[in-house]
């Protein structure tokens, strides 16, 4: 039976990832800020799909306490799903440096602390899956949402360039570009529904992309397509447009 460590699984994809890959077998860690609720869930998917689930406390921008947090892990994970960050408030983030830096320190820095210390592990004993969720809003940037998007951009980069030096060592590095999800993050914001994703698909995107060790995998295909087109445009017209 394998061990999974989900970095942010109070979140809903977290929530979702952990009853998808425990309906499959695997033992789970589960890792947040609340302790408190995440044994709730923990308990319960003990109960429903007789795993061990266990919940610990995680806080992805103390830097310093990521490695003894790994350290103290009540089990080897053999895969890690990372899913934690914000979207912030755009408005905001271009007045107060503040909230920009908590975007990009939330997305980006948080997770290059975090999977640069289990990488380094996993490649001490060459075996492992790194996971982590990133998102369209990285491969361009727009004037709606540039701090977060200039936070994933830097986020898939980061992951390619770790999923090439973790190769050799055959420890694999999967990026999830997500478009829109259903979930807390935007809520009251409208968004299509054939382009939205509900966080069950994300997680069933996720499990199928790690047993076929994909490199990179879009939750919904259209937008594969729909960011192909958005990045063939030129500058001088992207500039004009309202995104």
């Amino acid at each position: 039976m394998n061990n999974l460590l989900i970095l942010g699984a109070g979140s809903d994809v977290g929530v979702a990832c952990a009853h998808c890959f425990a309906e499959n077998g695997f033992n789970l860690i589960l890792a947040s800020r609340n302790v408190e609720e995440l044994q709730k869930e923990a308990t319960d998917i003990q109960i429903r799909h007789g795993v061990n689930a266990q919940s610990v406390f995680f806080d992805a921008l103390d830097y310093k306490s990521h490695s003894s947090f790994y350290q103290s892990l009540p089990m080897i994970p053999d895969a890690v799903i990372s899913v934690f960050g914000v979207l912030g408030d755009q408005t905001l983030a271009e007045k107060d440096f503040e909230h920009a830096r908590n975007i990009i320190d939330s997305n980006f820095t948080g997770n290059v602390s975090i999977l640069g210390t289990i990488a380094n592990e996993m490649e001490k004993l060459k075996k492992g899956t790194i996971i982590c969720v990133s998102s369209v809003a990285g491969e361009r940037g727009r004037k709606s949402n540039y701090f977060y998007g200039a936070s994933k951009a830097a986020l898939t980069a980061f992951l390619s360039g770790l999923r090439a030096r973790m190769f050799e060592s055959q420890v694999h590095v999967m990026t999830v570009i997500p478009g829109f999800i259903q979930t807390k993050m935007i809520e009251g914001i409208k968004t299509p529904a054939p382009l939205t994703a509900k966080p069950e698909d994300v997680a069933k995107a996720i499990f199928k992309g790690f047993k076929k060790k994909k490199n990179s995998i879009y939750v919904l295909p259209s937008w594969r397509f729909i960011m192909l087109i958005i990045k063939m445009i030129p500058e001088f017209i992207f500039k004009k447009l309202n995104l």
